[in-house]
Protein backbone atom coordinates (compact mmCIF):
# COMPACT_ATOMS: atom_id res chain seq x y z
CA UNK A 1 0.00 0.00 0.00
CA UNK A 2 1.34 3.58 -1.14
CA UNK A 3 2.56 5.89 2.26
CA UNK A 4 0.86 9.46 1.48
CA UNK A 5 3.09 12.05 3.54
CA UNK A 6 0.89 15.48 3.16
CA UNK A 7 0.54 15.49 -0.78
CA UNK A 8 3.48 12.57 -1.11
CA UNK A 9 2.95 9.42 -2.60
CA UNK A 10 5.92 6.68 -2.80
CA UNK A 11 6.92 3.24 -3.26
CA UNK A 12 10.73 4.03 -3.09
CA UNK A 13 13.09 2.46 -0.54
CA UNK A 14 14.35 6.32 0.37
CA UNK A 15 12.66 9.50 -0.81
CA UNK A 16 13.18 12.56 0.23
CA UNK A 17 11.65 15.92 -0.41
CA UNK A 18 11.66 19.71 0.18
CA UNK A 19 14.52 19.03 2.81
CA UNK A 20 16.66 21.78 3.99
CA UNK A 21 18.59 22.69 6.94
CA UNK A 22 20.94 24.99 7.84
CA UNK A 23 23.91 25.77 10.39
CA UNK A 24 24.46 29.08 11.68
CA UNK A 25 22.83 30.63 8.91
CA UNK A 26 24.71 28.47 6.02
CA UNK A 27 22.16 26.16 4.04
CA UNK A 28 23.87 23.18 3.81
CA UNK A 29 20.92 21.54 2.30
CA UNK A 30 18.57 23.49 0.32
CA UNK A 31 14.96 21.81 -1.11
CA UNK A 32 17.01 18.82 -1.58
CA UNK A 33 14.89 16.01 -3.27
CA UNK A 34 15.83 12.41 -4.56
CA UNK A 35 14.86 8.62 -4.58
CA UNK A 36 16.26 5.59 -4.64
CA UNK A 37 14.29 2.43 -5.42
CA UNK A 38 14.16 -0.96 -4.05
CA UNK A 39 17.93 -2.79 -4.79
CA UNK A 40 18.99 0.29 -6.64
CA UNK A 41 22.64 1.62 -6.54
CA UNK A 42 23.16 5.67 -7.03
CA UNK A 43 26.41 7.45 -7.30
CA UNK A 44 26.37 10.82 -5.64
CA UNK A 45 28.93 13.21 -6.82
CA UNK A 46 30.00 16.97 -6.26
CA UNK A 47 32.57 19.46 -5.18
CA UNK A 48 33.35 19.56 -1.64
CA UNK A 49 30.67 21.29 0.47
CA UNK A 50 27.81 20.01 -2.08
CA UNK A 51 26.22 18.76 0.59
CA UNK A 52 26.90 14.85 0.17
CA UNK A 53 27.88 14.25 3.99
CA UNK A 54 24.95 16.45 5.16
CA UNK A 55 22.38 14.40 3.39
CA UNK A 56 24.21 10.71 4.44
CA UNK A 57 23.42 12.22 8.26
CA UNK A 58 20.31 13.31 7.76
CA UNK A 59 19.29 9.74 6.57
CA UNK A 60 20.73 8.17 9.64
CA UNK A 61 19.27 10.40 12.09
CA UNK A 62 23.07 12.68 12.25
CA UNK A 63 21.00 15.74 11.86
CA UNK A 64 17.71 16.44 11.94
CA UNK A 65 16.69 18.69 8.63
CA UNK A 66 14.01 21.84 9.44
CA UNK A 67 11.89 20.86 6.92
CA UNK A 68 11.32 18.32 4.04
CA UNK A 69 10.18 14.63 4.29
CA UNK A 70 12.55 11.86 4.67
CA UNK A 71 10.80 8.47 3.90
CA UNK A 72 11.80 4.95 4.03
CA UNK A 73 10.59 1.48 2.91
CA UNK A 74 7.89 2.61 0.64
CA UNK A 75 7.25 5.79 2.85
CA UNK A 76 5.93 3.80 5.62
CA UNK A 77 8.86 5.43 8.26
CA UNK A 78 9.75 9.43 8.78
CA UNK A 79 13.69 9.11 9.43
CA UNK A 80 13.57 12.49 11.16
CA UNK A 81 11.35 11.48 13.48
CA UNK A 82 14.22 8.60 14.71
CA UNK A 83 17.84 7.99 16.70
CA UNK A 84 20.76 6.89 14.97
CA UNK A 85 20.30 3.42 16.54
CA UNK A 86 17.03 2.84 15.49
CA UNK A 87 17.53 3.93 11.94
CA UNK A 88 20.40 1.67 11.94
CA UNK A 89 17.74 -1.28 13.46
CA UNK A 90 15.53 -0.53 10.41
CA UNK A 91 18.05 -1.51 8.29
CA UNK A 92 20.44 1.18 6.89
CA UNK A 93 24.03 0.69 6.76
CA UNK A 94 26.64 3.66 6.93
CA UNK A 95 30.27 3.15 6.21
CA UNK A 96 32.44 6.45 6.66
CA UNK A 97 35.25 7.37 4.41
CA UNK A 98 38.46 6.33 7.20
CA UNK A 99 37.56 2.28 7.82
CA UNK A 100 36.94 1.65 11.05
CA UNK A 101 37.99 -2.03 12.60
CA UNK A 102 38.74 -3.52 15.32
CA UNK A 103 42.63 -4.08 14.56
CA UNK A 104 43.57 -6.26 17.37
CA UNK A 105 41.08 -8.95 16.28
CA UNK A 106 40.59 -11.26 13.40
CA UNK A 107 38.93 -10.87 10.24
CA UNK A 108 36.69 -13.23 11.60
CA UNK A 109 36.17 -12.00 14.42
CA UNK A 110 35.15 -8.57 13.18
CA UNK A 111 32.19 -10.33 11.14
CA UNK A 112 31.14 -12.10 14.24
CA UNK A 113 30.98 -9.02 16.31
CA UNK A 114 28.95 -7.29 12.95
CA UNK A 115 26.44 -9.48 12.85
CA UNK A 116 22.89 -8.85 13.55
CA UNK A 117 21.62 -10.49 16.56
CA UNK A 118 19.99 -9.30 20.56
CA UNK A 119 22.74 -7.01 22.52
CA UNK A 120 20.70 -6.74 25.39
CA UNK A 121 22.97 -7.65 28.98
CA UNK A 122 21.46 -11.81 28.84
CA UNK A 123 21.86 -12.53 25.39
CA UNK A 124 25.41 -11.11 25.30
CA UNK A 125 26.32 -13.30 28.26
CA UNK A 126 24.95 -16.24 26.80
CA UNK A 127 25.65 -15.54 23.16
CA UNK A 128 27.06 -18.66 21.42
CA UNK A 129 28.25 -19.08 17.71
CA UNK A 130 25.82 -21.19 15.83
CA UNK A 131 25.65 -23.00 12.55
CA UNK A 132 24.02 -20.02 10.76
CA UNK A 133 26.50 -17.53 12.20
CA UNK A 134 29.44 -19.24 10.62
CA UNK A 135 27.71 -19.73 7.29
CA UNK A 136 26.74 -15.98 6.84
CA UNK A 137 30.34 -15.07 8.01
CA UNK A 138 31.85 -17.84 4.98
CA UNK A 139 29.19 -16.12 2.89
CA UNK A 140 30.71 -12.12 3.50
CA UNK A 141 34.51 -13.58 3.44
CA UNK A 142 33.00 -14.63 -0.20
CA UNK A 143 31.84 -12.29 -1.40
CA UNK A 144 34.69 -9.81 0.35
CA UNK A 145 37.13 -11.74 -1.16
CA UNK A 146 38.41 -12.24 2.58
CA UNK A 147 38.40 -15.83 2.96
CA UNK A 148 42.14 -16.38 2.69
CA UNK A 149 42.61 -13.77 5.28
CA UNK A 150 39.64 -14.43 8.07
CA UNK A 151 42.48 -15.71 10.53
CA UNK A 152 44.59 -12.45 10.09
CA UNK A 153 44.77 -9.98 12.32
CA UNK A 154 42.72 -6.89 11.15
CA UNK A 155 45.37 -4.79 11.85
CA UNK A 156 47.42 -6.41 9.58
CA UNK A 157 45.10 -5.61 6.25
CA UNK A 158 45.73 -3.56 3.43
CA UNK A 159 43.72 -0.41 3.38
CA UNK A 160 41.73 -1.64 0.86
CA UNK A 161 41.11 -5.24 2.42
CA UNK A 162 40.07 -3.02 5.52
CA UNK A 163 37.53 -0.94 3.48
CA UNK A 164 36.72 -4.64 2.13
CA UNK A 165 36.23 -5.87 5.72
CA UNK A 166 34.17 -2.72 6.95
CA UNK A 167 31.77 -2.94 4.07
CA UNK A 168 31.60 -6.63 5.43
CA UNK A 169 30.42 -6.03 8.84
CA UNK A 170 27.90 -3.51 7.42
CA UNK A 171 26.54 -6.83 5.43
CA UNK A 172 26.48 -8.72 8.33
CA UNK A 173 23.87 -6.30 10.19
CA UNK A 174 21.96 -7.23 7.27
CA UNK A 175 20.90 -3.52 5.76
CA UNK A 176 18.38 -3.15 3.49
CA UNK A 177 20.53 0.59 2.59
CA UNK A 178 23.96 0.45 2.30
CA UNK A 179 25.48 4.00 2.51
CA UNK A 180 28.82 4.07 1.24
CA UNK A 181 31.57 7.28 1.38
CA UNK A 182 34.59 7.35 -0.85
CA UNK A 183 35.26 3.57 -0.43
CA UNK A 184 38.39 3.99 -2.75
CA UNK A 185 39.96 6.97 -1.65
CA UNK A 186 43.64 5.96 -1.10
CA UNK A 187 43.28 2.58 -2.93
CA UNK A 188 45.47 0.91 -5.73
CA UNK A 189 43.89 1.02 -9.25
CA UNK A 190 43.70 -2.86 -8.34
CA UNK A 191 42.08 -2.56 -5.34
CA UNK A 192 39.80 0.25 -7.07
CA UNK A 193 38.31 -2.38 -9.51
CA UNK A 194 38.02 -4.87 -7.45
CA UNK A 195 35.77 -2.81 -5.32
CA UNK A 196 33.67 -1.65 -7.73
CA UNK A 197 33.24 -5.49 -8.67
CA UNK A 198 31.83 -5.84 -4.69
CA UNK A 199 29.38 -2.95 -5.07
CA UNK A 200 27.84 -4.79 -8.23
CA UNK A 201 27.85 -8.09 -6.37
CA UNK A 202 26.00 -6.36 -3.30
CA UNK A 203 23.57 -4.13 -5.35
CA UNK A 204 22.39 -7.34 -6.43
CA UNK A 205 20.43 -7.78 -3.11
CA UNK A 206 21.03 -4.21 -1.43
CA UNK A 207 20.08 -1.23 -2.12
CA UNK A 208 23.17 1.00 -2.55
CA UNK A 209 24.43 4.88 -2.33
CA UNK A 210 28.16 4.92 -2.97
CA UNK A 211 29.68 9.16 -2.58
CA UNK A 212 32.67 9.35 -4.62
CA UNK A 213 34.76 11.85 -6.74
CA UNK A 214 36.98 9.08 -8.50
CA UNK A 215 35.24 9.17 -11.92
CA UNK A 216 36.73 6.10 -13.02
CA UNK A 217 35.03 4.10 -10.39
CA UNK A 218 32.16 5.78 -10.38
CA UNK A 219 32.67 5.27 -14.44
CA UNK A 220 32.67 1.73 -13.39
CA UNK A 221 29.50 0.72 -11.46
CA UNK A 222 27.62 1.87 -14.16
CA UNK A 223 24.87 3.26 -12.22
CA UNK A 224 22.55 6.47 -12.29
CA UNK A 225 24.86 9.47 -11.14
CA UNK A 226 22.74 12.21 -8.82
CA UNK A 227 25.23 15.45 -9.10
CA UNK A 228 24.90 17.33 -5.70
CA UNK A 229 25.92 21.40 -5.61
CA UNK A 230 24.70 23.94 -3.13
CA UNK A 231 23.06 21.46 -0.82
CA UNK A 232 20.70 20.73 -3.71
CA UNK A 233 20.42 18.57 -7.16
CA UNK A 234 22.26 20.21 -9.74
CA UNK A 235 21.55 16.86 -12.39
CA UNK A 236 20.70 13.65 -12.47
CA UNK A 237 21.34 10.87 -15.61
CA UNK A 238 24.04 8.06 -16.91
CA UNK A 239 27.39 9.57 -15.72
CA UNK A 240 28.06 10.40 -19.86
CA UNK A 241 25.06 12.94 -19.71
CA UNK A 242 25.68 14.23 -16.21
CA UNK A 243 29.74 15.08 -16.88
CA UNK A 244 28.33 16.98 -20.24
CA UNK A 245 26.45 18.99 -18.48
CA UNK A 246 27.19 22.71 -19.17
CA UNK A 247 26.70 23.44 -15.14
CA UNK A 248 28.43 20.25 -14.11
CA UNK A 249 30.97 21.50 -15.72
CA UNK A 250 30.81 24.79 -14.64
CA UNK A 251 30.96 24.42 -10.94
CA UNK A 252 32.33 20.61 -10.35
CA UNK A 253 34.76 19.07 -13.46
CA UNK A 254 36.25 22.59 -14.55
CA UNK A 255 37.15 23.02 -18.49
Amino acid sequence: MDQVSGNKITRALLYLSGVSVSFEGFRAINNLSLTIDHGEMRAIIGPNGAGKTTMMDIITGKTRPDEGDVLYNDGNVDLTQLDETSIANLGIGRKFQKPTVFEQHTVEDNLLLSLKADRGVWPNLFWRTTEAHRERIDEILEITKLTAHRSRMAGALSHGQKQWLEIGMLLGQDPKLLLVDEPVAGMTDAETAQTADLLRDIAKDHSVVVVEHDMDFVRALDVKVTVLHEGSVLAEGRLDQVTSDERVIEVYLGR
